[in-house]
């Protein structure tokens, strides 16, 4: 008889890929923050961040657990071929997570990546009826803080000369689709997040 993994190879390539990704995030939430990166930033600039990140977190985590609750769509790095597959992109944070905290590279990578993950929530557009609020109140709060970052970037001037434009956002040929990439958008979005708020408690001592 059949091994579980000659059963479901599909299943064996998700470990394989979660595991690769677990220790990733691992390697970059244990590495030390320099405290000679404590660049001065205004106090009212990081507590607003630390604010919106929370609520942020908070209506992520509502999400995760409709779509787990409804749709059974609990785990995932179960999901995590169909997303490569769909090209779903992720937001790099290397200079938010090194040694030698690169405050302006980093506030430029996070915006990037929250300009990213609104417009993939917003491709999520009519997920389901029960789910659309919550989607549409997750937008606007990352929009919000996007432009937060960005607003900070002016004023340190380091902001881009043109505002970036989004790129190609995946479609969907379904329900069950759009429901999972809402899964691995929330997660992967919890994660930029928890890396943030480190980075921005770390800023507020």
């Amino acid at each position: 008889m059949a091994g579980p993994a000659a059963r479901s190879p599909t299943k064996l390539m998700a470990l394989q890929l979660l595991l690769w990704h677990s220790a990733f995030w691992t390697g970059q939430e244990a590495v030390p923050l320099d405290p000679a990166s404590s660049l001065p930033v205004p106090q009212s600039f990081v507590l607003k961040c630390l604010e919106q990140v929370r609520k942020i977190q908070a209506q992520g985590s509502v999400l995760q657990e409709k779509l787990c609750a409804t749709y059974q769509l609990c785990h995932p790095e179960e999901l995590a071929l169909l997303g490569h597959s769909l090209g779903i992109p992720q937001a790099p944070l290397s200079n938010c997570s090194s040694q030698g905290l690169q405050l302006t590279g980093c506030l430029s990578q996070l915006q990037s990546g929250l300009f990213l993950y609104q417009g993939l929530l917003q491709a999520l557009a009519g997920i389901s009826p029960e789910l659309s609020p919550t989607v549409h109140m997750l937008q606007l709060d990352v929009a919000n803080f996007a432009t937060t970052v960005w607003q900070q970037m002016e004023d340190l001037g380091v902001a881009p000369a043109v505002h970036p434009t989004q790129g190609t956002m995946p479609t969907f040929t379904s329900a069950f689709q759009r429901r999972a990439v809402g899964v691995l958008v929330a997660s992967r979005l919890q994660r930029l997040l928890e890396l943030v708020y480190r980075v921005l408690r770390h800023l507020a001592e």
